[in-house]
């Protein structure tokens, strides 16, 4: 969980710089040519059968698959061995979550009923929790760590929704034919898992396919990422594992061959679950990779005025929703929940921080950004939507940033606090 943590905290820094890039090409005399790039035709052929993107879409569809097995994994091992397994921790952050995804999506349907904007309403929804996590670490041991794991979770509860939203809402056209050939492949991973099959080259060439089903049926492709992140085992296949009992193997014996050092080096390997493996392998590459050349790909818009003096409907339903719906929604939903008989706030958080939180949750940058790009195909709804996701987002983190100094009792978070002078000194 810590190198989960400091993974997308660290990832946050090169999104933003990903961003500022993304803008700075945008609106630089070259504008032109970030437009040409983006929509680049990329066609992969095999046989008869090809697919033809441009590598925006290659991007969105196929990059973003990764980031959402990522994403897949993570949910699956807070579930198996996480946050979300325990009920009493797991029905704070679900509740906080629900209500930064009802107000946010309610605020935006208020503001644009009847108009053309109306199905971006999925947009304020989501948190970034690489951005989230980034702000947050800021403040060090100023923020307690149950905080922090009460943020991750709850983004991770964002997520959730944010798939189930694109998979149910955002979906134009079902082919079931191609549907069908999701559902068969899925079946065989499932049945390779308790046959105790572990080739890894075999689910990969099973993910491709599942990818290239989801992808032909009308479902967005990247939920072939999420299936199959769920489907990976999160429990390790050696349970029990005696350091003593392998170092004896190891040192005690003059017959040592290179077989049994091979067999010692699976059973340590096979103690940790796969999903684990996995998530550890991939996630710096999701993180430090993949959603920086995302954000590459989508942040760039030009950076005008007119939305702001025009003020449109879809401009003020993504900025209310995302900087005022999850202040409000985060912090009265967790209200409400405490109200639960057992359901209390994290030991040591105060709330004061829990609002602060709430403020933070309102950047909603990449997952909003790639729900813009599913919701709207009208070209100036899309600008709109991707200038109020950065105005929001930004917003929100100057928000959250104030409200959790004034939490910290430190209102400049970089600044070291004098020691006591009856402290002991420090070890």
């Amino acid at each position: 969980l810590a190198s989960f943590l400091e993974i997308e905290a660290a990832g946050g820094v090169f999104l933003l710089a990903a961003t500022f890039a993304a803008l700075l090409w945008a609106n630089s005399p070259w504008d032109q040519s970030y437009v040409d790039f983006w929509h680049t035709e990329l066609t992969v052929r095999l046989g008869d059968f090809a697919i033809s993107e441009d590598l925006a879409h290659w991007v969105n569809d196929g990059l973003m698959t990764i980031f959402f097995f990522v994403v897949g994994l993570e949910i699956k091992r807070e579930l198996v061995a996480g946050q979300l397994q325990e009920r009493s921790a797991a029905v704070l952050p679900g509740i906080a979550a629900l209500g930064g995804m009802l107000v946010p999506a309610l605020i935006f349907l208020a503001v644009n009923a009847g108009g053309a904007g109306v199905d971006g309403w999925g947009i304020p929804m989501a948190t970034d929790i690489a951005f989230a996590l980034a702000l947050v670490a800021v403040f060090g041991r100023r923020v307690p760590p149950q905080l922090k794991v009460f943020l991750l979770t709850l983004a991770i509860v964002d997520d959730i929704g944010a798939i189930l939203v694109i998979a149910v809402f955002y979906t134009d056209s079902l082919r079931f034919g191609w549907l069908l050939d999701a559902a068969v492949i899925g079946a065989v991973v499932v049945v390779l898992r308790r046959v105790h099959v572990r080739y890894l080259p075999v689910y990969v060439a099973l993910g491709a396919a599942l990818w290239l089903s989801m992808l032909e049926s009308g479902v967005h492709a990247t939920i072939a990422g999420v299936i199959l992140g769920l489907l990976t085992p999160a429990r390790p296949f050696q349970r029990e594992l005696e350091a003593e009992a392998i170092v004896d193997r190891l040192e005690n014996r003059s017959d040592l061959k290179a077989e049994d050092v091979h067999r010692t080096a699976r059973l340590i390997k096979e103690s940790v679950s796969p999903a684990e493996r996995i998530e550890h392998a991939l996630h710096p590459w999701t993180s430090f990779v993949i959603i920086p050349i995302f954000a590459l790909a989508n942040a760039g818009v030009p950076l005008t005025a007119e939305p702001l003096r025009d003020l449109s409907p879809v401009l003020v339903g993504i900025v209310a929703g995302l900087v005022l719906g999850k202040l409000v929604g985060i912090t009265a939903f967790t209200w409400l929940a405490t109200r639960i008989p057992g359901v209390d706030l994290p030991a040591g958080v105060r709330w004061p921080q829990v609002i602060g939180i709430a403020a933070v949750a309102g950047i909603g940058f990449s997952v909003s950004l790639f729900i813009t790009d599913l919701a709207f195909d009208d070209a100036l709804l899309k600008t709109d939507a991707k200038l109020a996701i950065l105005l929001a987002s930004a917003l929100a983190a100057a928000l959250g940033f104030v409200i959790l100094s004034v939490a910290s009792q430190d209102h400049w978070p970089f600044r070291r606090s004098a020691p006591s002078p009856t402290a002991d000194p420090p070890a």
